[in-house]
């Protein structure tokens, strides 16, 4: 038994190894995009081109275009609000679920924005593990975003884990308002 054994953890931890890999560690994060038809545009058919009687009425009588996107960047901007995560968390509570909703409302009414969702951490930890949790954090705003009806397309995110301090100051206070996802529009 004994034998048999010891030919077999070999080979067992052998095959975790080769089955696990090696990881790869990335120190800043790049944007990516959330599906894969968001890195490649879509074919788009051509299109008939259309005539329009505005060319044969005179301008007294041509009604004016309305703006297909009713709200400028800076107003989107000002739209949308940050969230904020509890310590050593990436889980949204209702009031992060409450903004998102908001936000959502607010990328409604510019359907031709791009969201970039950055994620944010405090100071506590490695910048490895502020790295990979403030990836999640922007990635779980994605998600309900997402679910919420935003096309994956027009949204991407990225960890600056520690390095974006919004208060640099030592103490819960400071920690809580750094703790965040910003949504920043990337038109």
């Amino acid at each position: 038994m004994k034998r048999t054994m010891n030919r077999f953890l070999p080979v067992v931890f052998a095959g975790m190894f080769l089955y696990a890999g090696c990881a790869k560690q990335e120190i800043v994060k790049k944007d990516e995009p959330i599906s894969p038809a968001a890195a490649k545009p879509a074919a788009t058919a051509p299109q008939k081109p259309t005539t329009s009687n505005t060319m044969t009425q005179p301008l007294s009588q041509q009604k004016p275009q309305q703006a297909t996107v009713p709200a400028t960047t800076a107003d989107m901007r000002k739209a949308l609000e940050k969230i904020y995560f509890d310590f050593d968390s990436s889980t949204l509570n209702t009031t992060a679920r409450q903004t998102l909703t908001k936000n959502f409302e607010a990328l409604k009414q510019n359907p031709q924005a791009k969201i970039r969702v950055e994620g944010n951490c405090d100071e506590r930890g490695s910048d490895e593990y502020n790295l990979a949790l403030g990836e999640q954090r922007a990635k779980e705003a994605v998600r309900y975003l997402t679910t919420l009806g935003v096309p994956a397309e027009r949204l991407t995110f990225i960890s600056y884990g520690k390095e974006k301090p919004v208060d640099s100051g030592h103490n819960e206070a400071a920690w809580a308002k750094n703790r965040r996802d910003e949504f920043v529009v990337s038109q």
